[in-house]
Parts: C-alpha cells; structure tokens; sequence
C-alpha cells in the first residue's frame, strides 16, 4: 500500500530531484499576493535546485514542501551547494521557512578516487552510456567512507541492475545501495 505522502521523483532535463509533496496541494495563500504554495512551490523548488551551478552527478538533492515550508535533504560533495541550495530556495516566493538537513559529504580521496572509478564504470558500461550524455546524467553517485549509494532514475529494470553490478565491481567500496528507481513503477 502506497503511503499518502508517496515519494515522487521529478525529472526534467537531467537532474532527477526527489520531492516529497505533503499538503502542499492544499495550502492556502497567506497574503503572498497570488497564490503560491501548493504545486507552484513544488516545481519551482525543484527548477531552482535544478539550476545550481556545482549540482553534479556526485550530489543528491532532496527536498519536501509543506504548505509554504521547505525541508532540504540529500549529500552533497561541497559545502557551497548546501548554502547555495538553502539561498536560492529562500529566495523563491512564498517560502517562509527553509530547514537545511543536506549532509556534506567527508573530503576524501579515497572517496574521490572511487567516485570517479564508479562513473566511469557506470557510464562507460555500453548499456548505460546513453544516460552520460545529458547535463546532469540521472544516476547519481554518492559516496560517504568508502559506502556507495546510486540515487536516480533509469528506464528499466535491466538498466538498475547493471548499475548496481558495475558499482559492485569497483575496487575499494565496502558496500553499495542501488536506490535507482525504473521511470513508469
């Protein structure tokens, strides 16, 4: 059974940005002028972040808006972009609050190491490489300590499942979470 607050990955262009809607469908307006919560905060919380200069394929962003209150999660690889995400989103009108959970991820080089060895084995597979062309290819790549996450959205099935053998493969990873989600399920 799916829970009233279903987890909704929203893809436009590149960037796969996971949005966890809550009531904001039914906020009402506080005096913003037009109406903007609801759907609007939605989708241009999710443009906004979209648009950040350093989001990479090494970054995860997350957010949930409820009524005219942001909450961002997700890791990321600077601490620039957590600041810059919590900047541009209060900028947005009608957001009264923002929270800040995104985590910065450890400076390693380890991690950076495996970071780069889990791209090109991900994106350099002749099954995936189809998804590299785009800005912000839609596998994400996370790494924390030497523990991989793969956060995204693919086509099928078939395509999750090579994504989680190719990370697997790369030398020095102590563990791998495939959370990539099959477009259409």
């Amino acid at each position: 059974m799916k829970a009233k607050l279903a987890r909704a990955a929203l893809l436009v262009g590149a960037c796969v940005l996971a949005a966890l809607p809550g009531r904001a469908a039914a906020a009402k307006d506080k005096g913003h002028g037009q109406a903007r919560g609801g759907p609007y905060l939605v989708q241009e919380v999710g443009h906004q972040l979209r648009l950040l200069p350093f989001y990479s394929v090494f970054d995860n962003l997350e957010y949930r808006v409820d009524g005219y209150n942001v909450e961002l999660n997700g890791q990321v690889t600077r601490p620039t972009l957590k600041s810059d995400a919590e900047h541009i989103v209060k900028k947005i009108e009608g957001v009264e609050t923002v929270t800040n959970n995104i985590k910065v991820l450890p400076l390693s080089p380890s991690d950076d190491r495996i970071r780069l060895a889990e791209y090109r084995a991900i994106y350099g597979q002749s099954t995936l490489n189809r998804y590299a062309l785009q800005a912000v290819p839609p596998i994400h790549i996370i790494v924390d300590n030497g523990h991989v996450t793969l956060i995204g959205v693919v086509a099928s099935e078939m395509d999750k499942n090579v994504a989680g053998i190719q990370a697997n493969g790369v030398p020095g990873v102590f563990s791998v979470t495939n959370n990539l989600l099959v477009e259409g399920k």
